[in-house]
């Protein structure tokens, strides 16, 4: 299992010092991938509950940088670790837009982009950014395709109820990778979404799975809908790949409640479980558990030691 580490972003470690020292040291450390969210407000009466917890959105994300330049700075400080996104609402962005953003990163960073795409959770947010909330799957599915299009086609043509892109060259394409068909030309883009239909979106079109740390059997069932989604849909589904994120509170024995909260061992031995289950890939954000980031990077390093876990 690859092990990587949310990108600092939110709160406390909203800093430039912070993104930089966690970037080289996590690339030091061996850890395969630097992960970015995407959050835009924190409204004072939300009208949806955040998707964690008891519901109440964390005080932490007051504060949050914008995931495309905390990974543009990462980028600049590190030469192997990947770099992706976990989740950005795609639904926020024009499709052109959100395509020169994710492929600039991607020539900054010499290839090592990884592209995660979602809905969101939060109507306040779809309104703060403009964007209605009726249709948004539908607008999501548009989103997916104009993206396609602009990565793999030239000259790119793209016209329905929400963007109109009239013949054009859109330069330049992503970093191309080899594969065993060939190279491919774009990069991986995985899905995040826990409903029957978004699982079946990601067997449909994603390379991979964005999830939370849920009970491994839930994990597990949802994980056979979007592997009988792609074999429906004519795709082998052993390529695509599971990326679990993980944010616990690190606390003592007593009362803790894993994989929401416990010691390392307990946490990190929950993450082995979910390998041993089929997820190539943890994300921890120990955002909401360190202190600042001298102790964000001895948590990381006692998971990335930890076995089941350690990075290689």
């Amino acid at each position: 299992m690859d092990v990587g580490l949310a990108v600092p972003q939110f709160g406390r470690f909203a800093a430039l010092s912070s993104v930089l020292t966690v970037a080289r040291e996590a690339e030091a450390m061996g850890f395969a991938a630097l992960w970015a969210g995407d959050r835009l407000l924190t409204p004072l009466t939300p009208r949806d509950r955040y998707p964690a917890g008891d519901g109440s959105i964390p005080r932490a994300h007051r504060v949050f940088l914008d995931p495309f330049a905390v990974l543009s700075a990462a980028a600049a400080v590190t030469s192997r670790i990947r770099l992706g996104t976990s989740a950005l609402n795609a639904n926020w962005y024009a499709p052109a837009l959100l395509a020169r953003s994710l492929t600039t990163l991607d020539h900054l960073s010499g290839g090592r982009l990884v592209a995660g795409l979602g809905l969101g959770w939060s109507s306040d947010e779809y309104a703060a950014a403009g964007v209605p909330w009726t249709g948004r799957a539908r607008r999501y599915e548009q989103v997916l395709d104009a993206l396609e299009a602009i990565w793999t086609t030239d000259p790119v043509s793209v016209e329905n109820e929400h963007w109109t892109i009239a013949p054009s060259h859109v330069e330049p394409k992503p970093a191309p990778r080899p594969a065993p068909e060939g190279t491919v030309t774009r990069p991986p883009l995985y899905l995040a979404g826990f409903a029957p239909e978004a699982l079946r979106r990601i067997g449909r079109r994603g390379d991979g799975w964005l999830t939370a740390a849920l009970p491994v059997p839930a994990l597990t069932a949802m994980w056979r809908t979007v592997r009988q989604s792609a074999e429906d849909a004519g795709r082998d589904p052993d390529a695509l790949r599971i990326v679990l994120r993980s944010n616990p509170i690190i606390t003592g024995e007593a009362g803790a409640t894993p994989p929401r909260s416990g010691t390392v061992a307990q946490i990190a031995g929950y993450l082995a479980q979910a390998a041993e289950a089929g997820v190539h890939e943890v994300v921890l954000d120990l955002q909401h558990t360190a202190a600042d980031d001298q102790h964000l990077l001895e948590l990381a390093k006692e998971f990335a030691s930890y076995p089941g876990v350690e990075t290689t």
